[in-house]
């Protein structure tokens, strides 16, 4: 079979003055002389004029990928984007926060739209909310791992081995997975510990997997692909029938996913362990039937044969990032927002501010374009790390507001908008009885995304579990 030029299965482009029909068998193109003027040599120029009259069309599934119109019904049926049968772990909106339409009106005027007094009204909130959290975030303390490893990777794992967090018999749950980078550093770690389970979240299809490269036996990988919004741990078989303390991993977890990943840990899978007396699991769900439901499914299987004092979460260990796609429905901190007298309008233009912290700033160790194409480069293969060293652009970049906030004001105020959310993570994992903490983990030379969030529960200096 051969394809023209125009084809999507033909790499670059044919040699100057040579044909341009592909020749798909022998992976080049056809490599004849034409006719000044002529795309084609006279023995190809009628199948390419035959081929390019099919017409190709965006794939009603999915419009990232066209298909021939006259093999669309076969395509339907084997699109990677179809609907497939939902998998147990699946229940609708179980880690979702509660959906409050009247706290948020239905049009808020962008941050480059408001007045001076507006602005300056917002600023004088924050800055008096963040007063007492200037000590909350500390510079690492995890020894050599911290000084001797620059990449992040190494960072995070030297964070989750002085939380004691590495062992055998324990699932790591690693939101946000990507590529699974993380989960096999933390594989190689554990070196022959036994009975050590890995599932990798991760909400879309990925290329260049490197968890099915494994092959210890005392390491299963698992990969599920779910959004966070819609996963309920403990429907999970291994968690299910095996009774694995939880380790929940995440590098760069963007926005909202966090929060996300934090309600299914504390209150989807933890809280499903504890005594039948406490207040249903899903209470924020307004639907009685829905709530019923979800509250069975969450608690089935679990109540039998658990440990006294066994942790199911026995810690969190999260790199955090891109706080301006927080949203208010899904955010944990709600209850430390409304103590301190502010709402969703104000987290609202909060995380909006928060992209001040990285974005809209001026090159700094990026300035050579040799170093910059090699960054657009590697974007494809590398995009799930959001290791920013450079400048990022939004649309509340350093030029939204000219002549009212210097770029270094607009920073200082995007880490505490960071910061004060953050803040209200941390309240709502120590309301869950967590001990949880804040901190850089990597330089931000390496990444301006560089705050780690690590939590372990209140009840156990030690995440040991029985055999």
């Amino acid at each position: 079979m051969a394809t023209s030029a125009t084809s999507p299965h033909a790499p670059g482009f044919p040699a100057e003055g040579r044909c341009g029909y592909y020749v798909e068998k022998k992976k080049r193109f056809c490599r004849m002389v034409v006719a000044a003027g002529k795309r084609f040599c006279g023995e190809h120029a009628g199948a390419a004029e035959e081929e390019d009259a099919r017409k190709r069309i965006l794939c009603p599934l999915d419009p990232k990928h066209t298909v021939y119109e006259d093999q669309l019904a076969k395509h339907l049926k084997k699109c990677n984007s179809r609907e497939k049968p939902k998998p147990d772990f699946y229940i609708q909106d179980i880690n979702a926060g509660l959906r409050d339409e009247t706290e948020i009106p239905e049009q808020l005027v962008p941050i480059s739209s408001l007045s001076e007094e507006q602005l300056e009204k917002l600023i004088k909130k924050l800055r008096k909310a963040s007063e007492a959290l200037h000590d909350a975030l500390k510079d690492p303390k995890n020894g050599d791992s911290a000084t001797k490893h620059l990449k992040q990777q190494a960072s995070i794992l030297g964070n989750i081995e002085n939380l004691k967090l590495l062992g055998p018999r324990r699932c790591f749950v690693e939101f946000g997975a990507g590529k699974g980078k993380l989960s096999h550093w933390v594989d190689i770690a554990l070196k022959d510990a036994e009975k050590v389970h890995f599932i990798l979240v991760e909400k879309v299809t990925t290329r260049f997997k490197v968890d099915g490269k494994h092959r210890k036996k005392n390491s299963v990988f698992e990969r599920l692909q779910i959004d966070i919004q819609h996963l309920c741990l403990n429907k999970i078989p291994v968690l299910r029938e095996e009774k694995l303390p939880v380790v929940g991993i995440g590098k760069h977890l963007c926005g909202m996913a966090t929060d996300l990943a934090l309600r299914c840990l504390v209150e989807t899978y933890a809280a499903s362990f504890e005594e039948r007396n406490e207040e249903p699991l899903a209470k924020r769900i307004k639907n009685d039937k829905t709530e019923k439901e979800i509250y069975t499914l969450a608690k089935e299987g679990n109540e039998k044969n658990v440990p006294e004092k066994w942790n199911p979460v026995a810690g969190i260990v999260i790199a955090l990032c891109c706080h301006h796609r927080c949203d208010w429905r899904h955010y944990v901190g709600k209850e430390y927002f409304r103590a301190l007298g502010l709402g969703a309008v104000e987290f609202h233009y909060f995380q909006r501010m928060s992209s001040w912290a990285t974005c809209g700033m001026r090159k700094t160790s990026l300035e050579t374009s040799d170093s910059t194409t090699k960054r657009q480069d590697n974007q494809n293969d590398d995009s799930e790390e959001h290791d920013d060293g450079g400048y990022r652009i939004t649309d509340d970049g350093a030029d939204c507001l000219p002549g009212l906030l210097s770029v270094e004001e607009k920073k200082k105020i995007g880490h505490l908008c960071k910061l004060l959310i953050d803040q209200g993570r941390i309240q709502y994992l120590q309301q869950k009885g967590f001990s949880p903490a804040l901190q850089y983990y990597t330089d931000p030379l390496v990444s301006l995304e560089n705050v780690l969030l690590t939590a372990l529960p209140n009840n156990s200096s030690s995440p040991e579990t029985t055999a």
